[in-house]
């Protein structure tokens, strides 16, 4: 192992980790505050970067275009919404079909399979050229969508989405309207994940059309990751959507390690799934193997 190169490049995992840490944001919308596993994602990140790159190339500030792109990935969610509560197809469902819309919309918005876009023509926010530039960009996007965040699910609306994750049924039973706060909460986070599809594109320099394939994968390893390590530090909300941006970067770091082993990237899919997977047996094996046994009938020894 080379430690100068592992070091050299742990800036750019970092700002990769940001970003993707911004997409797993909004996995964690679905996956832990609405309970819903949310495939929507794998197109609606490709989406906001195609449309980002294209409106860019067009003409358009990049601020712009990246407002565009959050539409954009907010009319994703919506479909993927109305799909679920509308026509009643699983959500399960309702996200794949999406997806597999999203595929051709964005061929038709790229024209082509790829577009680059080059930092020294256009005036991007983040690239990869400018790294630590990236960084400080990056994390004050994740900083204030964080606070953005806890201060809406702090509201009545944002309680009510919460609400609907954790016992639809006596939300309904309450008064809400859990189809219009699912429809809602899906397309808060496919906001969130084209957004930082559209911080991505900028970053490596183009936007593809297969630039989400597995990338629910990498958000569900995040969310995973920030709940195994912070859990029992992070209680808040706030501090619970920080988690999933540190387990983003902390998963990135963990691949930098793993390469710097001369391991090939094209084992990259595989061993996202080994980490994934070796985070979510951690608790298990926490609580099979290292918990102490309670004494039948009283409390647990201390």
């Amino acid at each position: 192992m080379d430690f100068t190169q592992l070091l050299s490049a742990m800036p750019g995992a970092v700002a990769q980790g940001l970003i993707w840490g911004v997409m797993a944001i909004g996995v964690f919308i679905t996956y832990k505050v609405l309970d819903i596993a949310d495939l929507t994602v794998d197109g609606s990140i490709a989406t906001g970067g195609a449309t980002c790159v294209m409106l860019t190339i067009a003409g358009l500030p990049v601020w712009l275009a990246m407002v565009c792109a959050l539409a954009a990935g907010l009319l994703a969610g919506l479909v993927t919404g109305l799909l679920h509560t509308l026509m009643g197809i699983p959500a399960l469902l309702a996200g794949i079909l999406t997806q597999l819309s999203l595929y051709s919309i964005n061929l038709r918005i790229l024209g082509a399979s790829n577009q680059s876009i080059n930092v020294l023509k256009y005036d991007l926010l983040v690239s990869l050229r400018y790294i630590t530039h990236a960084i400080l960009v990056v994390a004050v996007f994740a900083v204030v969508i964080i606070a953005l965040l806890y201060w809406f699910f702090g509201t009545e609306l944002g309680c009510s989405i919460r609400a609907t994750g954790a016992n639809p049924n006596m939300s309904r039973a309450q008064g809400i309207n859990v189809n219009f706060t699912k429809v809602l909460g899906l397309m808060l986070s496919n906001g969130l994940v084209a957004l930082s599809g559209a911080l991505l594109a900028q970053y490596q320099g183009f936007a593809d059309v297969k630039m989400g394939i597995g990338s629910i994968v990498i958000g569900l390893a995040a969310v995973i990751i920030g709940d195994v390590l912070f859990s029992r530090i992070f209680h808040n909300f706030a501090l619970k959507l920080l988690s999933v941006v540190l387990g983003a970067v902390i998963y990135y770091a963990v691949l930098q390690v793993v390469f710097s082993f001369g391991i090939s990237s094209d084992y990259l899919k595989l061993l996202t799934a080994v980490i994934v997977a070796i985070f979510l047996a951690v608790p298990y094996w926490k609580a099979k193997y290292f918990s102490k046994p309670g004494k039948k009938g009283g409390k647990t020894n201390a």
